[in-house]
């Protein structure tokens, strides 16, 4: 499975909000707090500017007002062109100024996630991480222990992204390996930028599912995804230019 991926930083967001739905304008209004306010727009932009690249649509503001992500019933984001459902998936995350946007074709299982590589307490690592996973960190040298334990941590927000369940189902449910998944093959790809080198994982669900992914980390960024059908190592959108593939997508 092709999967695509954009960052966008606070910067990034233009002055105006005319690149928002009139329903999104409206949810925008009704936010209280000004971060709340922040992030929503700024996983937004990223989901909406991944979209156009994605389908080659035009970058205009009065464009990417017919872009609209609303959430599904599980939370999740659904992406809408013009009122009509998108034949691609989404999976947004942000953090502290910084959103992601991962995005593939059809209707399948994807979560992304971005996290602050920071040390966990004793108590989380207890609390949210499997027996083995506790053991694989307590084995890595302690000046490891927060890049790994954050590794694991921001795979299973993805996995559980990726099973539209969230944080409803417990964190133990899913089991994160770090290595190279079995049945995958030669998945690295070719990459069109300096953020290239994704390393693989694996995410086992207690109730059968088994998710593939990968990781990036780079300074105190850590970057996971996982999916079902297996993906390749996610490709990263640079700018407005379309991938190849799109030429053979047609918009709603």
């Amino acid at each position: 499975m092709e999967t695509y991926w954009l960052e966008q930083t606070a910067a990034d967001l233009p002055d105006r909000d005319d690149w928002l739905s009139p329903d999104e304008a409206v949810l925008l209004s009704r936010m209280r707090f000004a971060k709340r306010r922040a992030d929503w727009k700024l996983g937004r932009w990223a989901a909406k500017r991944a979209a156009a690249a994605y389908l080659n649509l035009p970058h205009h503001p009065l464009r990417l007002r017919e872009i609209e992500v609303r959430p599904a019933q599980s939370g999740a984001p659904e992406l809408f062109l013009g009122k009509v459902p998108a034949p691609i998936t989404i999976s947004i995350s942000h953090r502290a100024g910084i959103a992601v946007c991962a995005i593939a074709a059809g209707d399948v299982a994807l979560g992304c996630d971005l996290e602050f590589v920071e040390l966990r307490s004793s108590n989380f690592v207890e609390d949210y991480f499997t027996n083995e996973e506790r053991e694989l960190i307590s084995r890595q040298p302690e000046e490891d222990r927060p890049r790994f334990s954050t590794l694991l941590w921001s795979a299973k927000e993805s996995a559980l992204k990726a099973l539209r369940e969230g944080l409803r189902l417990d964190t133990r449910q899913v089991a994160v390996t770090v290595g190279n998944p079995t049945d995958q093959g030669d998945t690295t790809g070719e990459q069109p930028c300096e953020l290239s080198s994704w390393e693989p994982l694996q995410v086992r669900c207690a109730r059968g599912e088994v998710l593939q992914g990968w990781w990036r980390s780079t300074g105190l960024l850590m970057r996971t995804l996982v999916g079902a059908p297996a993906p390749f190592a996610p490709l990263f959108l640079t700018g407005w230019t379309a991938p190849a593939h799109s030429a053979g997508i047609e918009a709603v």
